[in-house]
């Protein structure tokens, strides 16, 4: 739907947050078509609810107590306890991400190269349309 800024995933048992998942989009826009395409899906034979929240700080609403592991009320919490990825996940988005900008990068130069020796054209075109 979009470029994602952050992703958690409330690891808690209590009934308002059991299997809730937030994701943070870059873009407003894409939020909105997330959540609208989502409201029409299934996820292992039960329906996706979708809504826009007005959180935007996850850190505020996290547990700190479940972070250093010393959190009392277990999965019940009011707070998020948000599951942690494994090491191995992270090398692998970490890597993925390095290979996508990596390409980015080139392609960027690959286009500057060609409007450098096609600016000409490219002007003319543009006065054209």
């Amino acid at each position: 739907y979009g470029e994602i800024e952050e992703m958690n995933i409330c690891d808690n048992l209590g009934e308002h947050l059991v299997g809730n998942i937030y994701v943070k989009f870059r873009y407003e826009k894409d939020a909105e078509r997330a959540v609208k395409d989502l409201n029409n899906r299934w996820f292992s034979e039960k329906p996706i609810y979708a809504e826009l929240s007005p959180v935007t700080d996850f850190k505020e609403a996290s547990c700190r107590q479940y972070e250093l592991g010393e959190c009392h009320r277990s999965g019940f919490c009011n707070f998020m306890h948000i599951k942690q990825i494994s090491p191995d996940l992270k090398k692998r988005l970490r890597d993925r991400r390095s290979r996508r900008s990596s390409r980015s990068r080139s392609r960027s130069r690959e286009r500057r190269n060609a409007n450098a020796n096609n600016g000409n054209n490219n002007m003319n075109n543009n006065r054209r349309r």
